[in-house]
């Protein structure tokens, strides 16, 4: 069997709330479960390829600060 985990998680977010967003990347983040950090992953990797440049240097900054 062989599942695409991008379009897996991409199509568990198609069609609900903004709140159900938020509390799904909060109920990941809070679980310390590694077995979410693929799907952080794909969610991060939406963000990056529709972030301008601007606010991709924005995201390195917060990463770059963090890890200081």
């Amino acid at each position: 069997m062989n599942i695409d985990i991008r379009e897996y998680i991409k199509n568990n977010f198609k069609g609900i709330s903004n709140d159900d967003i938020r509390n799904s990347i909060e109920d990941a983040l809070n679980s310390n479960d590694e077995i979410t950090l693929p799907g952080l992953g794909v969610l991060f990797e939406i963000v990056w390829y529709n972030s301008s440049d601007k606010e991709k240097d924005a995201i390195i900054n917060y990463i770059s600060n963090y890890s200081k």
